[in-house]
């Protein structure tokens, strides 16, 4: 971040770590997968709006069915309960908006176990999330034309007190803070990237950071702000001070690894909302924001108009 970086060491950019490079060899393709894909013997389907909730108990016990599964929300979850077998989520959102512009981003629940969960694209699979995974629940994204997710039981003797589920939704893919927050590592904002993060982002406030409190578990920061401008919130993260008039209190996250800490003066705080949690991106000081933005407007760059006072 630009100034904001500097007293926080380093833009919180990366809403996500990056996914781990990909084996050498690609997992074998499953037996119940390669059934589907020859003809779909024995699959069974379902279709809910925005969630979906099944157990591998309805599946014959001689029969390891495949159940074909449609959501059409831009978000949801899946809770699979006493996973046998293996699902086929296929995400086909409502929207009149081309696959190739949106972004899936998943999050699997506290103490998912009892299946993989791959993405599935005409037979070839990259995992995403394996089976009874330690540690933070870590978030993955990939493009909707990417493939389908592919849910496959693991192999067990005892499949009571096991429930596989996640969190998804889509993010439209634009040119500005998101997909930036979605890629890139915690560093600095270039002007350019400011900018088009005030015009796109789904917060801007102007404040300062009160307070840094660290969740070493889910390896994030939660940064307390106070807020003296509200330029825009798309959901109520920032409320009234009830001991400050015109003033209001909050907090977003950043991955704990951006080393954030608590700096004096004005900060501009631009960023995203996912899964229900407002995440930072762009964060430069008020000044810089000030200069970047008049030179930008001298230059008749602005991409869009913005309060500077």
């Amino acid at each position: 971040m630009r100034g904001a970086a500097r007293a926080a060491r380093g833009r919180a950019g990366q809403l996500w770590p990056r996914p781990p490079a990909p084996a050498p060899a690609q997992p074998p393709l499953p037996l119940l997968l390669l059934v589907v894909l020859l003809g779909g013997a024995g699959a069974q389907y379902s279709s809910d709006l925005c969630s979906w909730k099944g157990s591998g108990l309805t599946h014959e016990a001689h029969k390891k069915e495949v159940e074909q599964v449609y959501l059409r929300c831009s978000a949801g979850t899946v809770e699979w309960m006493y996973p046998t077998g293996a699902l086929i989520v296929n995400l086909r959102p409502n929207i009149f908006v081309p696959a190739k512009h949106l972004t899936v981003c998943i999050k699997p629940a506290p103490g998912s176990s009892g299946a993989n969960v791959y993405l599935e694209k005409t037979g070839a699979l990259r995992l995403l999330v394996p089976d009874g995974e330690r540690g933070p629940c870590r978030v993955r994204c990939f493009g909707l034309d990417q493939g389908s997710l592919f849910v496959e039981a693991s192999p067990q003797q005892d499949i009571s007190r096991r429930t596989t589920g996640f969190q998804y939704e889509l993010v439209h893919r634009r040119s500005g803070s998101d997909q930036l927050l979605l890629s890139a590592p915690c560093s600095p904002c270039s002007d350019t990237e400011v900018l088009l993060a005030i015009c796109t982002s789904d917060f801007v406030v102007r404040g300062s950071i009160q307070d840094v409190t660290n969740e070493l578990e889910q390896q994030e920061s939660a940064i307390h702000l106070n807020v003296s401008r509200l330029y825009r919130q798309k959901s109520k993260v920032f409320q009234p001070d009830p001991e400050g008039v015109g003033r209001w209190r909050g907090h977003i996250k950043t991955l704990l690894k951006c080393g954030v800490r608590p700096g004096h003066g004005d900060f501009l705080f631009t960023g995203q909302m996912h899964f229900g949690e407002a995440w930072l991106g762009c964060a430069p000081r008020f000044t810089d924001f000030q200069r970047m933005y008049w030179d930008a407007k001298q230059k008749g760059l602005n991409p869009c108009e913005i309060g500077t006072e």
